[in-house]
Parts: C-alpha cells; sequence; structure tokens
C-alpha cells in the first residue's frame, strides 16, 4: 500500500460551490507565464500548505488556462527539473552545461501563440513521439515537429476551438465546439484524408483511440459518450447513462472492449464498459466532477483526476474498485493529466499554476501480482 501524505481537506477546497465551476471549460488562453512552478512529489513527500482563497469564476478560468500552458511546456521537459525561474538564464546555463546534463535542465518552448492572437486548448504526442499536435482557441490544428522546433504545417477545417486531440498511428482526430470530430491521415492532404464525424450535440470534449486502434470513444457536453469504428460516419455505440459532460474516457490496456469514461459536477461516476457487447459493466459514484482517467500499463488499475470540491487524484483497483491511494494537493481542478511512458508516473496540472509529478503505478511490484485462472475475460483478446 503506497503511503502518502494528505495536507488539505474537502473543507479547505478554495471551490465554495459545485455551480461556480462548469464542466465544461476548455482554457481561452495559453497564458505567457512561463514561471510556473513545477513540484515532483514522491509518496512520502507532504504536499504544501495551499493559501485558500474564494475566486470567482474569470480568476479561476485564467488559471485553468495557465496551468494547461505549463502542462504544454512540460511536454518537453527532461526528467529531473525541479524549478524553472527564467527560460533564457536556463538556456545560458544549459550552453554552459556538460552535454551529458543538459538534459537534465532543459525546457523547451515549443510555441506561444498569443503572437498569432491564439490560444493552446489542446495537444497531444504522436505514437511515434516524433510530432505534437496542437489544438487552438480559433480551430486550428497545428502539426510540430518536436526534435527540430519546427510548425510544420496547420490543419484548418473546425469553426471553434479545438479541445480534444488523439493519435491512431498517422491518423489524428480532433475534436471541436463546433460538434463535429475531424479524422486526418498527416501524411495526406487534409482534404483527401479527411473523415467527418457527426455524433454530438454540444462541444466535443474527450478523444481516445482503442489500444487495439479500431475503436475511437469521444466523450460531449451533450453527456453522451459513443464509440465509432474506420468504416462508418455514424457512431457504431451510444451511451447516455451520464448525467453531465464526458471529458474523462480510458480504454484498458488489459482487457479487451473494456472503456472507462467519467461524468462531470451533476453525475460524478466512472462508468465501464463492454464496448464486445455494447453492455455497462459498473458504475462508481467518486463524490467529485472526474476530469481524467488512465489506465496503468502494468497493472489493472487507473487514476482518475477530480474537480469541485476535492481537487484530488484517486487511483483504483479494477475490478474490485477498491481505492489504492489518494492524492492531495493541487487547490484548483485537477483538469490535466498524462502518463510517463514508462507507465510509472503521472504529471498532473491544475488551475493553482504547478505541475504535480506523481509515482504511482510500480512496474516491478505489478508483475508480482498473482493472476487468476478463473478471470477468463482477461486472457481474451
Amino acid at each position: 500500500m503506497r503511503k502518502l501524505q494528505n495536507s488539505r481537506t474537502a473543507a479547505g477546497s478554495p471551490l465554495s460551490s459545485p455551480t461556480k465551476l462548469g464542466d465544461r471549460f476548455i482554457p481561452t488562453r495559453a497564458g505567457a507565464n512561463w514561471n510556473i512552478n513545477f513540484h515532483r512529489i514522491n509518496e512520502n513527500e507532504k504536499s504544501p500548505t495551499v493559501n485558500k482563497k474564494t475566486k470567482d469564476a474569470s480568476s479561476d478560468n485564467i488559471k485553468d488556462g495557465l496551468a494547461y500552458s505549463a502542462l504544454l511546456k512540460n511536454e518537453l521537459l527532461g526528467a529531473g527539473i525541479e524549478k524553472i525561474q527564467d527560460p533564457q538564464t536556463e538556456d545560458r546555463r544549459l550552453q554552459s552545461s556538460p552535454p551529458e546534463k543538459r538534459s537534465l535542465f532543459s525546457v523547451t518552448r515549443l510555441c506561444d501563440l498569443s503572437v498569432e492572437g491564439d490560444s493552446v486548448t489542446s495537444v497531444g504526442w504522436s505514437e511515434r513521439g516524433n510530432l505534437v499536435a496542437v489544438g487552438t482557441h480559433k480551430g486550428y490544428v497545428q502539426i510540430w515537429d518536436a526534435a527540430a522546433g519546427k510548425k510544420l504545417f496547420a490543419l484548418e477545417g473546425h469553426t471553434a476551438r479545438v479541445g480534444a486531440l488523439a493519435w491512431n498511428a498517422d491518423q489524428l482526430s480532433s475534436g471541436s465546439r463546433d460538434r463535429m470530430i475531424l479524422q486526418r491521415d498527416v501524411r495526406m492532404p487534409p482534404l483527401q484524408s479527411e473523415r467527418r464525424l457527426q455524433g454530438h450535440r454540444q462541444e466535443v470534449c474527450g478523444l481516445k483511440w482503442s489500444t487495439d486502434h479500431q475503436l475511437l470513444a469521444s466523450g460531449g457536453n451533450d453527456n453522451k459518450l459513443l464509440v465509432w469504428n474506420h468504416s462508418s460516419l455514424s457512431p457504431v455505440q451510444t451511451y447516455t447513462d451520464h448525467l453531465a459532460a464526458v471529458k474523462a474516457i480510458a480504454w484498458s490496456p488489459h482487457q479487451h472492449g473494456l472503456l472507462a469514461s467519467g461524468g462531470g459536477t451533476a453525475d460524478r461516476c466512472i462508468r465501464f464498459w463492454n464496448t464486445l457487447t455494447s453492455q455497462p459493466l459498473q458504475c462508481m459514484d467518486t463524490g467529485s466532477q472526474v476530469c481524467n482517467l488512465a489506465w496503468s500499463k502494468h497493472a489493472n488499475e487507473l487514476v482518475s483526476t477530480h474537480g469541485y470540491s476535492q481537487n484530488q487524484i484517486l487511483v483504483w483497483k479494477y475490478p474490485a474498485l477498491t481505492q489504492v491511494a489518494k492524492l492531495t494537493g493541487h487547490s484548483y481542478r485537477v483538469l490535466y493529466l498524462a502518463m510517463s511512458p514508462d507507465g510509472e508516473a503521472i504529471v498532473t496540472g491544475a488551475g493553482d499554476e504547478t505541475l504535480r509529478f506523481w509515482n504511482v503505478f510500480n512496474k516491478t511490484r505489478s508483475t508480482k501480482e498473482s493472476v487468476s485462472v478463473l478471470n477468463l475475460f482477461k486472457k481474451i483478446r
């Protein structure tokens, strides 16, 4: 069992009411603040005490936007970073550092869309790791070569902000406030490869491809969870059990066809679906807005991040749905989540203008766990 120190309680949350922040917020600004603190949180480290103040909704939205800017910056961070105060100072220090130590401090500013009067609303690495897709408030999808720091091209097609991105090999799916999902092959001219998927009646705020690359799950502000395949322009499955926006979506890497989704403040539930049979499996009320979901690569566990009212990060054991760990420290809703390539650590971003690194999944421990021969569903692929 992980030993984690809690420094906050629900009473300490700066959010005073469930209606104060909607589930449908996508940052409206990139945030040019590069002096954002980075915290690497170990399991036995106490979370810092947070100054508890009541903020109005506009202030919260600005902070969420700054957190997204920081999370975009984190996509290019070296593993040993603790805190960066000034990028120009860091550049000078890097140039004077031995090559073998430069990766410990490097922070790369990939892009600054404020000079174009635009802002970042989503970001995602390609599976090969060399391309970064950036969705913008004006509805563009930019493709960047991260190593070269060069924008390759910008895709048009959306008429409103792009809040969700999902790669599937060389195919990129983007979801927008215009209610449209566009699928495009980045190796081909956009108009030749474009597929337009219409199914949501409000903004598309969540997108995830299945681990076998065959199905795309989308969540919307219309409270719907839809599943699409490669050949159809209409959803092959529609789930309407959630009572709030569906932003959190995750496919299990351990059980073929197992899909998890999380609802917003009016729903608070994590639901599990067997997409092989289109049947609901389990439902768990977490007690707070579900912002993100991610499965462990090594064990049958998943992590969820939350908003009102505890702004916490929870680790669950599946299928028992027992809580393995509870991580606290963020003082605003934890809207952003990314997992390390080795699957052992996660980074979370929130409106408190911090990124926090957590060691939540242990590869060594999980490989020693026994697997029941009676769990036939786990064996099926």
